[in-house]
């Protein structure tokens, strides 16, 4: 009988292997088991000004530090907002403290069920996936490695990038006035993938006017302005991906997605919301644009859904929204077995921006990753030093132990960012 069930577990090892269920590796493994007895001894939130505009925008990130007994301290993050983030973390503050920020697999497990008992996705589900990427810098920082040799190493020497607009400006210059402008000023950097909004934004405005349930013909064929004059001034050079926001039924995603077919579109995004996986389903089949689904769900079991529905080609997660740097990568993981690359979502705070990094660097199935250069070229350096930015269209993760933040303590000095004590011990 024990032998029944040592072969049961045995199997079930082996099958959980592939399916991306377990993402300690060896290495991961080996540090925690090094670093001996530790425990969270403080837990704190970080507040920034939300004054504080560079070219219009704010920081709205929120920050987790927490605190060891072994003066280690690791640093995640959230967004948007602070006071409900806040409210969240000192609810869950009192089960994270005296724990070991090494456990990484059973904190997420314990912090999960705990908000499983309400709706979970809001805030209290944010704070676990910082909760969760503080963790990982923190077995990063007491290993000496960078964070990708954690996760299993070097899939991707450099991660291809495109530049998002999303209402951002590159140097004051927006996606539906300057689009060859935008277009060359990318490619001179060497960057030849760009995302744009153009049914939510600009001067047709489609979504506005109609809410997402319906589009004219004379409004589909004026949204295709910006793609036609990128392909006009760079032909094939420029990749262009359309986000829509998530707003439309399906009858106008298949018009528009039927719209787009002729000019080699790169991935349509979020069309629709994910409620009804059926619809993404049906829309994926009518078309051949491959369809990206979202940073807009959180955890392998929404996704694997989604994958089991043959609903998506190209899967996104916010590794900041998704579950942290844990599930993202169980996310794709699973992905991967249905032969779906991954592309992450990073436009928010700074954190996201180096976590993900990490985590697409070490995916076997990485596909193309969003990048902001007003972010990281104007407001990320702000509050960090050394970030990282694309050269000749890729960017490489840093190789300073844990996410590899240099953290300017100005920042701290002059106000622009606050530090609030949630729980100590």
């Amino acid at each position: 009988m024990q032998g029944a069930r040592t072969s049961r577990r045995q199997l079930l090892q082996a099958v959980a292997a592939p399916l991306g269920i377990g993402v300690l590796t060896d290495t991961a493994r080996a540090a925690a088991a090094s670093a001996g007895p530790m425990k969270i001894t403080k837990v704190e939130a970080v507040r920034f000004r939300t004054d504080l505009r560079t070219q219009g925008v704010a920081p709205n990130w929120f920050w987790v530090r927490l605190h060891t007994d072994q003066g280690v301290v690791g640093i995640g993050e959230t967004y948007p907002g602070y006071d409900a983030h806040a409210g969240a973390l000192k609810q869950l503050a009192g089960m994270v403290l005296g724990r070991d920020p090494t456990n990484i697999e059973g904190l997420w497990r314990d912090l999960f069920y705990r908000i499983s008992y309400q709706p979970w996705g809001g805030a209290e589900f944010r704070i676990l996936t910082a909760i969760n990427i503080a963790q990982w810098d923190i077995l990063g920082k007491i290993s000496g490695l960078p964070l990708y040799k954690l996760l299993g190493g070097q899939a991707q020497s450099r991660l291809l990038v495109y530049n998002t607009m999303n209402g951002w400006t590159i140097n004051g210059m927006r996606e539906h006035d300057a689009p060859e402008k935008i277009t060359e000023f990318l490619l001179k950097r060497g960057i030849r993938a760009i995302k744009l909004y153009p049914y939510d934004r600009g001067p047709v405005n489609a979504l506005a006017r109609h809410g997402g349930t319906f589009i004219t013909q004379a409004e589909l064929r004026q949204s295709l302005d910006p793609i036609q004059r990128i392909r006009k001034v760079a032909g094939d050079e420029m990749e262009i991906a359309l986000d829509l926001s998530s707003r439309w039924n399906l009858p106008c995603s298949m018009q528009i997605a039927k719209s787009l077919e002729p000019y080699g579109i790169m991935y349509l995004e979020d069309p629709m919301l994910p409620d009804n996986l059926e619809a993404y389903a049906s829309l994926a089949r009518e078309t051949s644009i491959p369809v990206c689904i979202s940073e807009r769900l959180a955890t392998r079991y929404r996704f694997r859904e989604m994958f089991e529905a043959r609903a998506v080609d190209v899967v996104m997660w916010d590794v900041t929204w998704c579950g942290g740097i844990s599930e993202a990568k169980k996310i794709s993981d699973l992905a991967d077995t249905y032969k779906i690359p991954t592309s992450p979502h990073t436009g928010g705070g700074p954190i996201l921006w180096y976590a993900s990094i990490h985590t697409a660097t070490s995916l076997p199935n990485f596909y193309i990753m969003e990048s902001v250069y007003h972010l990281y070229n104007d407001l990320y350096p702000r509050f960090l030093d050394g970030v990282p930015v694309p050269v000749n269209g890729y960017v490489t993760a840093p190789e300073a132990p844990g996410l590899g933040l240099q953290v300017r303590e100005e920042a701290f000095r002059n106000g622009d960012a606050a530090v609030e004590t949630i729980a100590s011990a």
